[in-house]
């Protein structure tokens, strides 16, 4: 009879398995996009056979679909993090951006607006992770914005909402602009912090 313990050890390894598969799949897509990696690409990456992918994640959608889905959680913990901190709401804005130019030091770029690239080719459940991806990231984005708009640190034009849409839209072009040059954190802040600084420092 399996004992309680090999039960959880098998249940750990599988865990784990599937983990090292979301990550390497994570890191291709950031690098490469949707369409440039394969089953065989993680296979030989996490030395593992295709079947054991498939066993974990039966097609490549389901397994993008659960790799959107683990970084939108990933993001929103960070969020999480810099909004629970002490720091002052425009250093919150601030420590918002660096979200974007810490995955510049490995050069990779947003999962999600990675993704939106090959959009109009991804299933529908995929559609609707990235979908609820950028409405979350806008919506606690929007919040930090009108909190400081509320206490007269800075105005919001149109509102908070639609700020919140451009400094997003802003942080990810920054980002593609940036990965093509030799020094892409320098030049990603060189971008982003002044004028992140001319518009939420407080007066």
């Amino acid at each position: 009879m399996t004992s309680t313990y090999q039960m959880v050890d098998t249940q750990n390894m599988e865990k784990n398995t599937a983990t090292q598969i979301l990550d390497v799949a994570q890191e291709m897509v950031r690098n490469r996009g949707y369409s440039a990696f394969s089953y065989a690409d993680i296979s030989k990456q996490v030395g593992i056979r295709k079947a054991s992918i498939h066993y974990h994640f039966s097609t490549k959608d389901e397994l993008v679909k659960e790799l959107v889905k683990r970084y939108r959680e990933d993001m929103m913990r960070a969020c999480d993090r810099i909004s629970q901190s002490s720091l002052d709401l425009d250093q919150q804005v601030i420590q918002f951006a660096n979200l974007y130019r810490n995955g510049l030091e490995s050069q990779q770029i947003c999962l999600c607006a990675m993704l939106a690239a090959d959009y109009a080719v991804l299933p529908q459940s995929v559609q609707n992770e990235i979908q609820t991806f950028f409405q979350v990231a806008e919506d606690w984005l929007s919040n930090l914005l009108q909190q400081g708009s509320d206490a007269r640190l800075w105005t919001c034009h149109p509102s908070a909402d639609q700020e919140a849409k451009g400094l997003i839209a802003m942080l990810q072009g920054a980002q593609l602009l940036a990965r093509s040059q030799t020094n892409s954190t320098d030049t990603f802040e060189q971008m982003v912090y002044p004028l992140l600084k001319a518009k939420f420092s407080k007066p």
